[in-house]
């Protein structure tokens, strides 16, 4: 019997899917025959190879089935099984206690194993928990210190939270201190050069220093240099002088014709008096006394001529001499023939200025015409108290007005109330209600300019503005007196350049103070910056106007002579002895522009009679 085994080579998934195949195939051509047969009865068909192969296949696989069923009909099949499978299971058998034997030496080993790691890890365990230990001691360790560190850091905080305290404290404390050193100094060094200040209150001037070079040389004319003798007058006396025997007489001596002179200038003093004497009738009936009529201004017993009333005016008013001095050089001039009372002295002022007071309101008319006029004030003592000068002028006409007030309450009632030209004036902004436009005197802008130098070095713009400054002064004063042309039609890219130039540095001292703001002791540098921005205008002003000045120097040389006489009297009596002063000194400054004859101009004011000056007063009103 033929004994069949299980072949593992064999691709039984192959095989199936090979007679899957040839089933379906056989399955179609057997339903092609079949219909074949129906529709060609009797007709004979051939088979094709594929179908020919499949069913010789199926033969030789039914021949192999069909002895393997008679095997297994016979039971032989059965027994060849049943000892296949016993030695297989013989040979199982013997593996699983091949394997078993192995689990059993590998389990032995995997316990000594586990003996050795378990003794190694409680080894491991123990050096651990020391080193944690070691670890535990050194972070208490570190901990403390940590502690101690931030305990003392917190210290340090303290200690360095109370030195910045008081080092701010310090720093504040020295910072107000440099801000009134500052303040102090500002003050101390304030003088005529950089302030307002005039230069007769600092008494303390410096020095004008002489850079020539120091010579041998004798002062006076210089060889080679032109000689300018003294001027020679018509002589009143001649005085021949013979000439020496030892040349008239001497043959070696020819005359040339030439006469030689020389000129002695006296002055006399005499007193010339002159008396009239009329006869004096009485009415038998009434008494009445009756005289001739003198001439005018006779009026009492000894009566002044207007040379005397002049000399002594003047000294007292123009060359600013006490009134002591002026009677007694008076009378030590004269011989002691003229002794003139203090009382007197003191009332040519009031006379001299009834008599002229036409003349001052046609002035007062003239400024309030004119198309420029510059004005200031000045502080005088009157009994004490302080009291004030305002003056008016232009380059024709000046009035000097005493004023009680500063302020509007001086400007009331002065031809700069009803103004309507240009005003000149510094920069009080009392000035800016009054007028059409503005010049401000930029000669006080450059002593301001020169005290923000000096007190706030730091800065650039100050440097800057105070050279432009004079720059425009410099070609305001270039320009041609006979070209009636305005100064920006003469160079007009010269004064928009000026301009230009000005608003720059305008904005870079607004940079300059934004980075560092002005200290709380010392603004006047700032404040004179927003002066400058607010009334650009009214500096620059004199750039389009040929006949506006850039200073107000014209009114303040005039408030000079106010100063002069304050130094020598230091204190006026009365308010009203004021404004006779300021009424005459008006007068005299006129004479002095005209420039006539200042004695004599006076001496004929003194000589009008009173009913003279009255009815000329009543005209002009």
């Amino acid at each position: 019997m033929v004994k069949t085994e299980y072949d593992d080579t064999v691709d039984y998934k192959r095989l199936y899917e090979e007679q899957f195949e040839r089933n379906a195939i056989l399955e179609d051509e057997n339903e092609k025959l079949h219909r074949g047969k129906n529709r060609n009865k009797g007709q004979s068909f051939s088979l094709s190879n594929p179908v020919y192969e499949i069913m010789t296949t199926y033969q030789y696989r039914l021949k192999s089935l069909s002895f393997q069923l008679n095997e297994f009909r016979t039971g032989q099949k059965y027994l060849d099984m049943k000892e296949f499978h016993i030695s297989q299971l013989a040979v199982k058998e013997r593996e699983i206690k091949y394997l078993k034997a192995e689990i059993a030496d590998a389990h032995a080993e995997i316990i000594t194993m586990r003996k050795y790691w378990s003794q190694i890890f409680d080894d491991i365990e123990e050096s651990h928990a020391e080193e944690l230990s070691k670890k535990d001691i050194v972070i208490r360790t570190l901990e403390k210190t940590n502690i101690e560190l931030h305990q003392r850091i917190d210290e340090e905080k303290d200690k360095r939270k109370a030195l910045l305290s008081e080092l701010y404290q310090v720093k504040t404390e020295l910072e107000k201190e440099q801000g009134k050193n500052q303040k102090l100094m500002a003050q101390k060094n304030r003088d005529y050069e950089n302030s307002s200040k005039s230069s007769s209150m600092n008494p303390n001037h410096k020095k004008i220093v002489n850079n020539r070079e120091k010579t041998d040389r004798h002062p006076g004319g210089q060889p080679g240099h032109k000689f300018y003798p003294r001027h020679r007058h018509t002589p009143t006396n001649i005085v021949e002088i013979p000439a020496p025997d030892e040349y008239a007489e001497n043959s070696d001596y020819v005359p040339t014709g030439r006469m030689i002179t020389k000129q002695l200038v006296d002055i006399h003093y005499e007193v010339f008096t002159t008396e009239y004497i009329t006869p004096e009738y009485r009415n038998i009936r009434t008494g009445k006394r009756v005289h001739a009529e003198f001439p005018g201004g006779l009026e009492l017993d000894v009566t002044y001529s207007g040379n005397v009333k002049a000399f002594a005016f003047l000294l007292n008013n123009h060359c600013n001499v006490s009134i002591d001095k002026v009677s007694d050089f008076l009378s030590e001039l004269t011989g002691g023939e003229v002794k003139l009372s203090k009382g007197m002295i003191n009332g040519l002022a009031k006379e001299y200025s009834i008599k002229t007071e036409a003349d001052r309101k046609r002035a007062f008319v003239d400024l309030q015409l004119a198309p420029m006029m510059n004005t200031d004030f000045t502080n005088v003592r009157v009994n004490g108290v302080n009291m004030n000068v305002l003056v008016c002028a232009n380059l024709i006409d000046a009035l000097f007005l005493a004023r009680e007030h500063k302020g509007k309450d001086g400007i009331k009632d002065s031809p700069a109330e009803d103004f309507q030209g240009v005003l000149g004036h510094d920069h009080d902004s009392t000035y800016y209600n009054y007028g059409k436009e503005h010049q401000e005197c930029l000669e006080h802008i450059l002593r301001y300019l020169k005290a923000s130098i000096e007190n706030e070095p730091q800065l650039t713009w100050n440097k800057r503005m105070r050279k432009l400054i004079q720059e425009m002064i410099h070609f305001w004063k270039m320009l041609d007196p006979e070209d009636d042309r305005d100064p920006d039609k003469i160079d007009p890219d010269k004064v928009a350049e000026f301009e230009r130039q000005y608003e720059e540095i305008l904005e870079k001292a607004k940079e300059e103070y934004d980075y560092e703001p002005p200290s709380k002791y010392y603004k006047d540098g700032f404040n004179l910056f927003s002066r400058m921005l607010k009334y650009k205008d009214s500096h620059l002003l004199f750039l389009h106007n040929k006949y506006v000045p850039p200073t107000n120097n014209l009114s303040e040389r005039l408030l000079r002579l106010i100063k002069q006489k304050c130094h020598q009297v230091m204190t006026f009596r009365s308010f009203e002895g004021l404004e006779y002063f300021c009424s005459a000194l008006s007068q005299i400054v006129k004479l002095r522009r005209e420039e006539k004859n200042l004695f004599k101009g006076v001496a004929e004011v003194f000589a009008t009679p009173k009913s003279a000056t009255l009815s000329t007063i009543s005209h002009s009103e």
